[in-house]
């Protein structure tokens, strides 16, 4: 099989890949750029939100109280390119205190994760966000 970028499923994993890059950069305008009007963004363990403007507000909050590097990133797109996972390892550390969540004191984190998308006009509709919150509280706990 050869990957030239002209099948679906290679544009889908391009797309998801360019979204990571620009996250890694902290590149918050060309995620947004990648992401259509209505996207959906499902939060890990939390509710759904709906929009470019909702997402654009969760990047700030998150950059406000996180510094994040994605590694070890891997995709798989379905063959009509209208879906695609990815899994990977977060490396991060907490700067800023998250409300609700404990003090921020620069603990640093390792903590794997995943997301599910959507697929839409060459654009991502819908990101599904998942880590395991409690692995993630135990990594971050005063000791």
């Amino acid at each position: 099989m050869k990957i030239d970028g002209n099948r679906k499923q290679d544009r889908a994993t391009e797309l998801v890949l360019t979204y990571y890059a620009a996250f890694n950069r902290g590149d918050w305008d060309g995620m947004l750029a990648l992401l259509t009007d209505d996207v959906a963004h499902d939060l890990n363990q939390g509710a759904r939100e709906t929009g470019r403007e909702a997402f654009a507000a969760f990047l700030q909050r998150m950059s406000a109280s996180y510094s994040e590097q994605l590694r070890d990133i891997v995709v798989l797109a379905a063959l009509d390119g209208n879906r695609a996972a990815a899994e990977y390892l977060v490396h991060g550390q907490y700067h800023h205190t998250d409300e609700g969540l404990p003090p921020a004191s620069g603990q640093t984190y390792v903590l794997p994760g995943g997301a599910f998308f959507e697929i839409r006009d060459d654009r991502i509709a819908r990101v599904s966000n998942y880590y395991n919150l409690q692995d993630w509280l135990r990594q971050v706990a005063p000791r």
